[in-house]
């Protein structure tokens, strides 16, 4: 099982967006849970300018099959024209709750 779990780190507009978004990854079983980290700053360059906004950052436990789906979903349904989503691999951790991971959005 821990090599199916994926946790994605994303961020947003702001909370209401991540909530949004939330809620319609686990509705539609792309992630069996999503935390939102709450509001925070994010420093890039975009367009040749040099960028201080505040984001909402928040992160989903999903399985490796469901991936692409979720990357697909919060694409189409974010403002960004180039959303942060991120994913990164489960060395370890509980096993039940990788199962749940598992379990959660195979449904």
């Amino acid at each position: 099982m821990k090599e199916d779990a994926l946790v994605f780190y994303m961020t947003a507009e702001n909370r209401e967006e991540a909530e949004k978004i939330a809620k319609e990854l686990i509705s539609n079983k792309l992630a069996a849970c999503v935390n939102i980290i709450g509001e925070i700053n994010s420093f890039y360059e975009w367009e040749g300018k040099v960028e201080n906004n505040r984001e909402t950052a928040f992160i989903a436990k999903t399985s490796k099959e469901k991936s692409s789906e979720l990357i697909d979903f919060v694409k189409r349904n974010h403002s960004y024209d180039t959303p942060c989503i991120l994913s990164f691999k489960t060395e370890t951790g509980n096993p039940e709750f990788l199962s749940w991971i598992s379990e959660s959005v195979n449904k």
